[in-house]
């Protein structure tokens, strides 16, 4: 738990920088336009260039974190914001400055995105939900330091919106220093890359013990590595030829032999051939060629002659004392003497648990 919330705090320092830029771009904008003496609409595009950037970045952000990884995409979203830093701390016109904004932009996409993907691939699902409030907490925290440091140094002299603006350098190097050497790549990613020892290390990491292979085992089917996990479907025809060996359950050819309660009687399940799927019953537990086939199981066909045997009358069975209404005595049966349909229920019985005993498998 303690490794996992250290990780998700290194990360969301990338939020800490969002909140950080947009605050003291509002400060700085005054003096700015003291220096430069902008046009409103310049003014506007100097502030809107970091936003522009964040949204073309966004849109391919996904599908390339995908494919190189979430720490990459991070450390990739760390020298983004030191670059720009340094550029806005030279800025000799508005060009450049419109430019550093821009490369600001899209350091920020690619936090605001990819920090709540991170922690939520990262973080322990019983505190997944608290960790998740980090990215909105810290850059809330960065919004209210900028405006702090701005205020003090909007008390100088000559106050310098260089400065104001380059002092995002130093803690987005602080954010490239934990991405690079601290943050590890996300379990999740690695699990559907196939690298499955390294996931388990990671995740030793963030849970703090050895045995995580509970945590694998939801990865690998929360991926669904492997394919889809659906059952054959089967197309089920009578067999008409009397069965040899009872035993026997697999044919050739991928077949298998269902029985049945019906004397000499068996049935052949085979796979559907993709041409014959749509002549056939088809569901996610198999298919039957023909409706009116029924397969049942001995116990099955035991308790439904059971039900055709009750009598109307309410009581309690001699066989079934603990059932309550659930069965009830024949009524012309004295107490304690079974009446027809409980011998009928014993020769029933007799008659198909030689069958059953061998067909638990196939069932």
């Amino acid at each position: 738990m303690k490794g996992a919330t250290l990780v998700a705090l290194a990360a969301t320092i990338g939020n800490f920088l969002q909140g950080w830029d947009n605050a003291t771009i509002a400060g700085a904008m005054v003096y700015i336009n003291k220096d430069m003496n902008l046009p409103t609409s310049v003014q506007g595009l100097v502030v809107a260039m970091s936003l522009i950037g964040a949204t073309v970045i966004t849109t391919c952000s996904g599908p390339i974190s995908d494919w190189l990884g979430r720490r990459p995409m991070l450390i990739l979203s760390s020298v983004m914001y030191f670059l720009s830093g340094l550029i806005m701390l030279w800025s000799p016109n508005v060009y450049v400055l419109c430019l550093a904004r821009l490369l600001d932009g899209f350091g920020a996409g690619l936090a605001v995105t990819l920090v709540p993907v991170y922690i939520s691939e990262t973080a322990p699902p019983e505190i997944r939900g608290q960790l998740n409030t980090l990215p909105q907490f810290l850059g809330s925290g960065g919004m209210f330091l900028s405006y702090c440091m701005v205020f003090t140094m909007s008390l100088s002299d000559s106050p310098s919106w260089r400065a104001m603006l380059g002092v995002l350098s130093i803690p987005s190097l602080v954010y490239l220093f934990f991405t690079v050497f601290y943050l590890p790549e996300s379990p999740r990613w690695l699990v559907s890359k196939g690298k499955m020892e390294e996931a388990k290390r990671v995740l030793q990491q963030l849970c703090g013990r050895e045995d995580v292979t509970d945590e694998m085992a939801l990865l690998v089917e929360g991926l669904d590595i492997g394919g889809e996990k659906t059952l054959e479907d089967l197309l089920v025809t009578l067999e008409d030829h009397e069965r040899d060996d009872p035993l026997e359950t697999v044919d050739e050819d991928g077949k298998m032999r269902l029985y049945g309660t019906h004397e000499n009687q068996s049935y052949l399940a085979r796979p559907v051939p993709e041409h014959e799927s749509s002549l056939a019953l088809r569901s996610r537990h198999g298919s039957l060629a023909n409706q009116s086939m029924i397969l049942k199981d001995p116990i099955v066909n035991l308790f439904d002659s059971l039900h055709e045997k009750m009598p109307e009358a309410g009581g309690k069975s001699g066989i079934f004392p603990h059932f309550g209404s659930m069965f009830s005595t024949n009524a012309d049966a004295p107490h304690g003497k079974p009446g027809h349909w409980e011998k009928d229920i014993e020769s029933h019985y007799n008659k198909d648990h030689d069958d059953y005993a061998t067909d638990d498998c196939c069932w």
